[in-house]
């Protein structure tokens, strides 16, 4: 069997991606393709391509991989979050005669103005995602679950209930499989609450992120 090396296929004029070579900064760095509406986004953020963000919050370091949507939602700091995520997707009527969305997308369909209320619904029931999370890829998180700083959610899952922090969930729907640290280690990670900390402490502490046991003795 003969191996064939491809460059890239198709050809294209484009910059081929390599993320050795790029920075992020104080500005976030946001894909062309991506939309954002009403929404605060910190630095040294990346926002994939083909992502929706609608009136949410996108902290510090945080990023989305790409083809996701995050909509009433808190992110927080040094988030990971992977490509086609779903954050507080939208619901429908099932206690109404029909679930279609022409009883609240009603301008669409000519029925009259929409349903100011349904969307209020969904806008209320916020999400919020701690900090240091990682959501799989295809994850989906439903309307006003709250996901604890440090937890782990696996590819696919669906996630209709809170999560506690640094847990690891997965399934549909989501359950916990186990923790990820002893609860002495958890308690001193949220004391120590690290992703407050200014750049320069994040700088001068670095090498101390690579040894959990080092970071929680000089700093728990």
């Amino acid at each position: 069997m003969t191996l064939h090396y491809i460059d890239m296929f198709p050809k294209s004029n484009l910059p081929k991606p390599d993320h050795t070579e790029k920075k992020l900064g104080e500005l976030p760095y946001i894909h062309p393709s991506a939309v954002i509406h009403e929404s605060q986004i910190g630095s040294w953020t990346e926002i994939g391509e083909n992502t929706l963000i609608s009136e949410s919050s996108f902290d510090d370091y945080s990023y989305i991989a790409g083809d996701g949507q995050i909509i009433y939602a808190k992110i927080g700091k040094f988030c990971s979050i992977a490509s086609h995520v779903r954050i507080n997707p939208g619901n429908h009527p099932m206690e109404r005669v029909t679930q279609h969305h022409m009883t609240y997308r009603r301008k669409l369909f000519g029925f009259g103005e929409d349903d100011a209320e349904f969307f209020e619904w969904r806008r209320a029931h916020q999400c919020v995602i701690g900090h240091d999370v990682w959501i799989g890829h295809n994850a989906t998180i439903m309307p006003g679950v709250e996901i604890g700083t440090g937890a782990v959610i696996g590819a696919g899952a669906v996630v209709t209930k809170n999560v506690e922090p640094y847990s690891i969930v997965a399934g549909v729907p989501a359950k916990p499989i186990r923790k990820r640290f002893s609860d002495d280690v958890i308690e001193k990670l949220l004391r120590i609450a690290w992703w407050d900390w200014d750049r320069s402490l994040l700088e001068q502490r670095f090498d101390d992120f690579l040894d959990l046991q080092r970071f929680v003795e000089r700093y728990g």
